[in-house]
């Protein structure tokens, strides 16, 4: 795997800057989290990274995995895997049916369905292929939509508050998972969080975004 890298990435909404111009590097299996008052771009500092930034909000500087500026790239050629506060399951698919669409083509039925059943049980869900996520719990939903990302190879990992909406149970649960999965997979890992706890477990660097003035 390789490191995630920023230079000097700056945001700008209708003339007025976010935060000071942001350098970073996160190493394959580190995680690193981005804290910050509300409104000061943690989101849309993921959104630059994904390339879906919204025609208003403007972007100086660069990004790059390993060697490559994946700035210029569609953001589906961009290998990045994002969780959001929300797992975001289609609900007119089953539990197999959601997993199944983060993979990647070209291996037979056969071999795909039993990637997606090897998933399941990697996380305690053995035998949930046909079950209507909607019937989920929020924490076996958080997991899905976990799988669901893994299953599609990504270089790098985003995660936008995604443990925000669990129990305090599910998101120790949830977010140990996560994080072990990640650091399983060689991921570099940016964390956006407004949890002093997730950082802490994180057990990585720490940037304060602060506006700019």
């Amino acid at each position: 795997m390789m490191a995630l890298s920023i230079d000097k990435l700056s945001l700008c909404i209708n003339g007025q800057v976010l935060f000071a111009p942001l350098s970073l590097c996160v190493e394959p299996g580190s995680i690193t989290s981005i804290i910050g008052a509300s409104g000061v771009g943690k989101s849309s500092l993921l959104d630059f990274l994904c390339g879906i930034l919204p025609p208003e909000i403007t972007a100086a500087g660069s990004a790059r995995i390993g060697n490559e500026d994946i700035g210029n790239l569609p953001p589906q050629a961009r290998g990045l895997g994002r969780l959001f506060q929300e797992p975001l399951l289609f609900p007119h698919l089953d539990v197999a049916g959601n997993l199944l669409f983060g993979l990647r083509r070209g291996n037979s039925r056969r071999e795909r369905r039993e990637r997606v059943a090897a998933a399941l049980a990697s996380v305690g869900l053995e035998g949930f292929e046909q079950r209507d996520p909607m019937t989920l719990s929020g924490g076996q939903q958080a997991r899905v939509a976990l799988l669901r990302v893994l299953l599609a190879e990504p270089r790098a990992l985003l995660l936008d508050e995604p443990f925000h909406s669990l129990d305090d149970d599910n998101r120790r649960l949830v977010r140990d998972l996560v994080f072990a999965k990640a650091k399983q997979r060689d991921l570099p890992t940016l964390l956006v969080t407004h949890d002093q706890e997730d950082v802490a477990a994180a057990c990585g660097a720490v940037i304060q975004l602060q506006a700019h003035v």
